[in-house]
């Protein structure tokens, strides 16, 4: 039932078009004409890359495949720049690549706070699921929810001593996204930790089909392995990826305080994760400092290229998106924390659905807010003014004649729903 009500939570808005889809689907067409190039896929505005004459996608080769039986089943035509404003084959490619992968991360860590702390699953799902960056990437034609299952998946497969499985599912992280580059590295220290050399030799054996392919890719696209198509960007940030490590430099105090404490900064809009953080403590104390130093080398190495990247949202973004891979590992802390100081959790959980539940609504119309995104919210509930109601997305039940507002009271009222089953349920 929870899972139903967050789905429901999740897929109902219909997104705007971006970028990203066309990047994305653009790439699985041209892998289905068995090519690379994507010359003949005009809309890829910003995310493309140039090398040898030629344009290609650049992003990392995972989800377009992933795409491909959905893009095949929906006869999906491209570029997708093109489609009339509300395409119901964009958003089943969508909910395949991005939905599936969503609902398994969201299941994972529920189960994972159940068998921690038997009683907390449920809230630790829905206060992931909705009062998270998970949300609004959920039913969008971006990479980071599949990268953030897969690599959740991977850990806990090495967890329960499944080392090659856990290597396979890691490999998988990588091919959708470069930056789970991280969680490789680090679920192969964990392996060796736990397991020594065997462990670690069965999962190298499993990660490197997917480390492999993608060098394959870099090999046929970009004349190397170790190449990617960050490094050849053909648009405006062209300069920007070429300073430090593909834009990524030290970091500095004005986008640590963006990916923290910003406009949409990780603890405006989802506080509750302080509580996973503190759940993560409560784990080191009880002996299981492993796996908290996975979670933690994850979280760290992320948010610090984060911090150092030259734009921390990564464009328009309800946050900053490229910890979206990592926000599984902290939430791995959200069962104790519920467990061991649950008032504080929920209230920190319930203005982080609130606020991740209205992002979902209203980022991919106009994801500018005014000063900060509570900003926007003080206005509509105070005045009944403000810039929000206008930004409000249509939902699938547009095409029986209901209007954004009607879309949204449902959507409001699921997740509604979701938090209270879940604080209720206990036992």
């Amino acid at each position: 039932m929870l899972l139903a009500l967050v789905a429901l939570v999740a897929f109902l808005p219909l997104q705007a078009r971006s970028a990203q889809d066309s990047s994305h689907f653009c790439l699985s067409r041209a892998l289905l004409h068995g090519h690379l190039t994507v010359d003949d896929c005009t809309g890829l505005s910003l995310d493309h890359s140039r090398y040898g004459g030629h344009l290609y996608s650049n992003k990392a080769p995972g989800v377009p495949v992933l795409a491909i039986p959905a893009v095949l089943a929906t006869r999906l035509p491209l570029p997708v720049s093109q489609h009339p404003p509300r395409d119901w084959r964009l958003d089943a490619v969508r909910l395949f690549v991005s939905g599936l992968p969503f609902l398994l991360a969201v299941f994972l860590v529920g189960r994972i706070a159940e068998g921690l702390r038997p009683g907390t699953g449920g809230l630790a799902l829905v206060a992931f699921g909705l009062g998270t960056l998970m949300a609004p990437f959920a039913a969008v034609g971006f990479d980071h929810t599949a990268a953030a299952a897969a690599g959740l998946a991977a850990f806990i497969l090495a967890w329960s001593r499944r080392p090659l499985a856990a290597g396979a599912l890691a490999g998988c992280a990588v091919l959708c996204e470069y930056e789970a580059a991280v969680v490789v590295v680090a679920l192969a220290v964990y392996v060796v930790v736990k397991g020594g050399r065997h462990a670690a030799f069965r999962y190298l054996l499993g990660a490197a089909p997917g480390v492999a392919l993608l060098g394959l890719y870099g090999w046929a696209a970009f004349g190397a392995p170790w190449r990617n198509p960050l490094s050849y960007s053909d648009n405006v940030y062209r300069a920007k990826h070429a300073v430090g490590f593909l834009g990524v430099q030290l970091p500095n105090a004005h986008a640590t305080w963006l990916v923290f404490f910003g406009e949409k900064g990780l603890l405006v809009i989802s506080p509750v994760l302080a509580a996973a953080a503190f759940g993560l403590v409560c784990l080191w104390r009880e002996g299981r400092r492993a796996e908290v130093g996975v979670c933690t080398a994850v979280f760290a190495v992320l948010a610090f290229a984060e911090c150092g990247y030259f734009d921390p949202y990564g464009g328009d973004s309800p946050g900053p998106r490229y910890l979206v891979a990592a926000l599984p590992f902290l939430a791995v802390g959200l069962g104790p924390a519920f467990a061991h100081a649950r008032r504080r959790s929920l209230a920190l959980a319930i203005p982080s659905v609130v606020a991740c539940v209205l992002l979902e609504l209203t980022w991919t119309r106009d994801p500018d807010y005014t000063s900060t995104f509570w900003g926007d919210v003080v206005h509509l509930a105070g005045r009944g003014g403000g810039e929000l109601p206008g930004k409000v997305a249509d939902t699938m039940l547009v095409k029986l004649g209901a209007g954004s507002a009607v879309g949204a009271t449902l959507v409001l009222s699921a997740a509604t729903a979701a938090f209270l089953v879940a604080a209720v349920r206990r036992r």
